[in-house]
């Protein structure tokens, strides 16, 4: 990857705690998150580590932070994309999301995601309503970002079987536990979703999955190379998951690492291309 290109970073939040609540930010191992972190915090730092182009992704299930997100997004140029929330299961689901595209900022609407990590049921994806809701998504002609749990990898699986027409992006690999070393039953149903070439996966959320003070590389690699191997770099994407990744490594030291997890013939398409073809941006 030469010095020209510019990195699209596919995976970053803001938000404002004067605005509202992250409800999701509890106990003390979270607390350094709790506090702002903005557009102008952020830019100065991708900046600085070449980054050009940035996605931003929703935090929380309420109805208005979309709209402000698609808004900061026609105010600061570096965001080229918002994968935003709406709920899947409510009826006109198809009517909201083109009221969505109708606002300001609206053209910047590329993806919907849902924190189905903190769903009890595993196989939520799979219920009729929100079946119901990918079929809008995908005729919308937006792509659905996973945000899950090891143990709901076999729900996405049949989700992106039954949705051929519906691009799903699999965040952060899908949590892997790397802190414990371990890698069944999630290296099985990783590879499992991307057999399915509807699917694609972000090289994301890494540092904060493995032990926060202690984490090395190598400590990444076997589930970066898994990826690597099921999904191919024409399927993968960088997402420095800022600021949760603050948890565990600054911006630059994600962006290094994500480096050293692959190769430089892989680099073009893992740092840009993925993410401009997959979020059209």
């Amino acid at each position: 990857m030469g010095a020209a290109v510019t990195v699209v970073d596919a995976h970053h939040h803001v938000w404002d705690l004067s605005v509202r609540d992250q409800d999701w930010i509890t106990g003390p191992e979270l607390s350094p998150l709790r506090r702002n972190f903005t557009v102008a915090d952020l830019l100065p730092q991708a900046r600085a580590a070449g980054v050009g182009r940035t996605v931003l992704v929703q935090t929380i299930t309420v109805p208005e932070e979309t709209p402000e997100f698609l808004a900061l997004a026609a105010e600061h140029e570096p965001i080229a994309g918002v994968v935003g929330w709406t709920d899947l299961t409510r009826p006109d689901v198809a009517d909201e999301l083109a009221r969505l595209r109708e606002l300001p900022g609206g053209r910047y609407l590329k993806g919907i995601r849902h924190q189905v990590q903190g769903e009890p049921d595993p196989e939520w994806l799979l219920r009729p309503d929100v079946r119901r809701g990918l079929t809008a998504v995908a005729a919308a002609g937006l792509v659905y970002d996973l945000v899950v749990l090891p143990h709901q990898l076999p729900a996405c699986v049949k989700a992106a079987a039954d949705h051929a027409d519906l691009t799903f992006v699999l965040d952060h690999l899908g949590k892997p536990p790397i802190a414990s070393g371990e890698r069944e039953p999630w290296e099985t149903a990783v590879r499992s979703l991307a057999a399915l070439s509807n699917t694609v996966c972000k090289l994301s959320g890494l540092v904060t999955e493995a032990d926060h003070a202690s984490w090395t590389v190598d400590d990444l690699r076997p589930y970066a190379d898994v990826v690597l191997d099921a999904f191919g770099p024409e399927r993968l994407m960088f997402g420095s998951d800022w600021p949760v990744c603050t948890l565990a490594a600054t911006y630059g030291q994600v962006l290094d690492s994500a480096r050293e997890l692959t190769g430089e013939s892989d680099r073009e398409h893992i740092f840009r291309t993925t993410a401009t073809r997959v979020y059209d941006l």
